[in-house]
């Protein structure tokens, strides 16, 4: 928001307490509350939808069934067959982060999506069920991995800190790619909107030139919505990808 000539825009992003007293008890904010929004919308979208069972599908059951689709598609073919094993937990991850970052789009909500705790949580997920994965298929060959295959045995021990490195990033760079653009695209429509009403406040001559920072936020929305596609299908389809080197041989 906008104060004078002073622009919080990263005030949108604080965690305030809700429900009185009792969420500040119990340290409950905005963040898990839109979380539980964003679940609950996804079941009631998939419940609803997919209740008619229709033979000739409805708009809301052919949406819910183009969902299902989409992502198993996704699973199947960059996973493999054990792609149908973890389509649910992929489904889970993409439609949780597509929705909370759309409903963060929305006036008074809140991107959870925004906050690397979230972001890293999801990911530390999709880590330590790789890692699990990988044990329970490969054993023991899992750790072969870090030694890239045909290199000189004198050089394991400059090459195997820097696998053992560069695969313990993977948690961090997934929840970080989501978090910045979140972030990134919040910070920019929350800056645009103030200079609107800035401008708006000097009269007639800011009356017009406030119509081109909303334009800009009407485009900047628009690409917000294209990045909240996007980041959820690009944390999915990076999961799929750890999911098969966890299952290949």
């Amino acid at each position: 928001m906008a104060s004078g000539s002073k622009i919080d825009a990263l005030g949108q992003f604080e965690l305030h307490p809700i429900l009185g007293s009792f969420g500040e008890a119990l340290r409950l904010s905005q963040s898990p509350l839109f979380m539980v929004i964003s679940a609950a919308v996804v079941l009631t979208f998939l419940y609803v939808g997919m209740k008619p069972k229709a033979v000739v599908p409805g708009r809301l059951q052919a949406a819910a069934e183009v969902s299902y689709d989409f992502i198993h598609g996704l699973a199947v073919d960059t996973i493999g067959e054990a792609g149908t094993r973890f389509f649910p937990f992929v489904f889970a991850l993409f439609f949780f982060i597509l929705t909370g970052n759309y409903i963060g789009l929305l006036p008074f909500s809140f991107t959870f999506t925004s906050h690397i705790v979230v972001t890293l949580a999801m990911a530390m997920a999709v880590f330590i069920l790789c890692i699990i994965t990988s044990l329970r298929v490969q054993g023991l060959n899992f750790f072969k991995h870090f030694m890239p295959e045909g290199a000189p045995i004198a050089l394991s021990p400059l090459l195997v800190p820097i696998e053992i490195l560069s695969y313990i990033s993977r948690p961090i760079s997934l929840s970080i790619r989501l978090f910045a653009n979140m972030v990134a695209g919040h910070v920019l429509l929350e800056v645009f909107a103030s200079f609107t009403i800035m401008l708006a406040g000097l009269g007639v001559v800011g009356d017009v030139l406030a119509i081109t920072p909303v334009v800009l936020n009407i485009a900047l929305t628009a690409l917000e919505l294209l990045v909240g596609l996007l980041q959820a299908y690009v944390f999915a389809i990076l999961t799929c990808i750890y999911l098969r080197e966890a299952v290949a041989h």
